[in-house]
């Protein structure tokens, strides 16, 4: 569960840096390469940034679906309010008799308050 989080807060980074990167008017990294005709020029780094950003996006909502997952799949410890509803109150209070009276004894006037 701690790796998985980890994961997620790297990827997170990651796409803030490539958003980052990108500028909407088509400028932000690939501005900085002049020449159409070069390798790695301004149409491949745009092209680049694109499928980064999809895939990291991809990766991050995979990644946040895993933990949620693995948070639900079973408790690895409960606590008392934890219970279910069926199994709360597990402690055991005296029987009621079974001649069908509550087991509640009221003192009549004879024997005394």
């Amino acid at each position: 569960m701690v790796a998985i989080s980890i994961i997620i807060l790297i990827v997170c980074g990651l796409l803030a840096l490539v958003v980052l990167a990108q500028n909407p008017k088509g400028g932000g990294l690939a501005a900085g390469f002049t020449g159409a005709q070069q390798i790695g020029g301004v149409q491949r780094t745009a092209d680049f940034l694109e499928k980064g950003t999809w895939t990291l996006a991809g990766a991050l909502m995979v990644l946040c679906l895993v933990s949620a997952a693995v948070q639900n799949s079973g408790p690895a410890s409960m606590d008392e309010l934890d219970t279910p509803a069926g199994e709360a109150g597990t402690e055991q209070l005296a029987p009621t008799p079974d001649d069908g009276s509550t087991g509640i004894k009221i003192p009549s006037e004879e024997e005394g308050l």
